[in-house]
């Protein structure tokens, strides 16, 4: 059953990864700054992080979630568990021969994915060494994949999500004691990141096995049901992984201007917060819901759960949407401008950030949206789906860039996130697997009026904020928090006041289980 409180559950533990990712970028921020070690350690975690999103959380989680929870509808727990150790076999085996040949050609990757770089010897060099170091972080993640969809696929969603706070644990504690005190901060980073990648794996295979999915380790060996799920990781690649090639495509262009790969790069930290507690949120929770209710013939439990996770998605997702483009340069002040962060870094980051939360509500939509053919064993319509829209994201930042610089990047990755919404919408209701119902349609006008709303009060408000929103930093913090606090009283006020949302359908979907 889909309930809203597995949704906050996740939610919850990701907004505390974040807000240590936080602490962890203001403490980078300070402490490095925009330049070249800050431009190696960004491309050094995009590289391995790239391969991951792609294997573990696009093309794998699309794949094998879907075909472990069949068997474990159909057939119980050991036919899901002999499923699970013959991928895991495979799978290691696969990435042992991926990380060491990726070691070996690591210059020539590094050229591959900042050209802009090779021109500096030194931070090509400082590149090449730091993603040297963080890339076996990719053979522990995409482990822990197979294990958190294992936990997700039991519905215990608690785990996986909690993960994540063991990297960023690491990082803050490795930039507050130990970075101070050493000549090359940034090889305390990519260590960290290392010892965390091992970290995380260990948590969730204890976890696993303490729910009774303990996994031995085989001979590697393929048979029917591993080339299925080799056939559905294909399209899934490009298909669950589509954001993750939009950032590639920007983090090559943005290679050739100066501190623009850093100008992103925080941007980026910034919008995936509200895309991580909401959209990653739903993705996980909302495809192994939708695949045992379909594997189970329960097709009304799978449309009702695609209704109410859209209409959550856009509760949240639009008022932060709003409050990270009218409210984007008082965050970044708040949040970064202090050491070797310029209130010119400030500007710039504010601009890109506005730039790709223009896209916020298509990346959310699209977490909601893609489960709807996943759940199915369909990886193949998102697939050319993402096609269409990675040459559009090509096109668009290609035709910007030389006029507006890293600006042109963000807006072409934010408006080819609403053409793969729009395809993905359109072939979902023309299969008749999703069609809005009354209630959506219902509260859809009134959530877009409480957002104009809102809208409103961020921007007068920064009028008779303006002195303190520039003064030292408690007065900056502080005004930036009466601001939000205020504007998220009227939004919530209004989708209260409208019924677009009451009180009792929060007590009864955030306390289903």
């Amino acid at each position: 059953m889909f309930s809203i409180r597995s949704i906050l559950k996740v939610g919850t533990l990701t907004l505390a990864s974040r807000v240590l990712g936080f602490a962890r970028d203001m403490l980078l921020a300070a402490l490095i700054g925009t330049g070249p070690i800050a431009d190696a350690w960004f491309v050094a975690m995009r590289l391995p992080n790239l391969f991951r999103r792609l294997f573990a959380e696009g093309a794998f989680n699309a794949a094998f979630v879907p075909m472990f929870a069949g068997r474990l509808e159909a057939g119980g727990a050991p036919a899901a568990r002999g499923f699970a150790e013959r991928v895991l076999a495979i799978m290691l085996a696969f990435l042992l021969i991926l990380t060491v040949l990726a070691e070996l050609a690591m210059p020539w990757l590094i050229m591959l994915f900042a050209p802009g770089f090779i021109d500096d010897p030194g931070k090509f060099g400082m590149t090449v060494l730091f993603t040297a170091i963080t890339f076996p972080y990719l053979l522990f993640m995409c482990l822990s994949a197979l294990l958190g969809g294992i936990l997700n696929s039991l519905h215990h969603f608690g785990h996986a999500a909690a993960a994540p706070i063991l990297l960023n644990l690491v990082l803050v504690l490795g930039l507050a004691f130990v970075a101070p005190q050493v000549e090359q901060p940034g090889l305390v980073l990519v260590w960290g990141v290392a010892l965390a990648g091992l970290l995380q794996f260990l948590w969730l295979f204890l976890a696993a096995r303490a729910a009774g999915m303990s996994l031995r380790l085989s001979r590697p060996r393929i048979d029917g049901e591993i080339r299925q799920m080799v056939k559905l990781m294909v399209p899934g690649l490009i298909g669950g992984g589509v954001t993750q090639i939009s950032i590639l495509i920007a983090t090559i262009l943005a290679s050739l201007q100066d501190q623009a790969v850093s100008y992103l790069s925080y941007a980026d930290r910034l919008y995936q917060l509200p895309l991580a507690l909401i959209g990653a949120a739903i993705g996980v929770v909302l495809l192994p819901v939708l695949a045992r209710a379909i594997r189970a013939g329960r097709e009304g439990e799978a449309m009702a759960a695609f209704n109410r996770s859209i209409e959550f998605a856009l509760l949240l997702t639009l008022p932060a949407t709003v409050g990270l483009i009218a409210a984007g340069e008082p965050i970044i002040r708040v949040l970064y401008e202090r050491g070797a962060f310029t209130a010119e870094a400030t500007q710039n980051t504010a601009y890109a950030l506005m730039a790709i939360s223009l896209g916020l509500p298509a990346f959310v939509l699209n977490k909601a949206l893609q489960p709807g053919f996943y759940a199915r064993e369909d990886t193949l319509t998102p697939f050319k789906f993402s096609i269409a829209t990675v040459i559009a994201d090509i096109a668009i930042c290609l035709a910007l860039f030389p006029f507006i610089g890293f600006v042109g990047i963000a807006l072409g990755t934010g408006l080819a996130a609403w053409i793969n919404t729009v395809l993905l919408y359109r072939k979902l209701r023309a299969l008749r697997y999703l069609a809005p119902d009354d209630r959506l349609k219902r509260n859809l006008p009134r959530l877009l009026l409480a957002n104009l709303v809102m809208a409103g009060v961020l921007i007068g408000g920064q009028v008779p904020l303006s002195a303190w929103l520039v003064g030292s930093q408690i007065e900056r913090a502080a005004s930036l928090a009466l601001l939000i606090g205020v504007a998220a009283l009227v939004y919530f006020a209004i989708v209260f006041a409208t019924g677009a949302y009451t009180l009792a359908d929060f007590k009864r979907h955030a306390l289903r289980r």
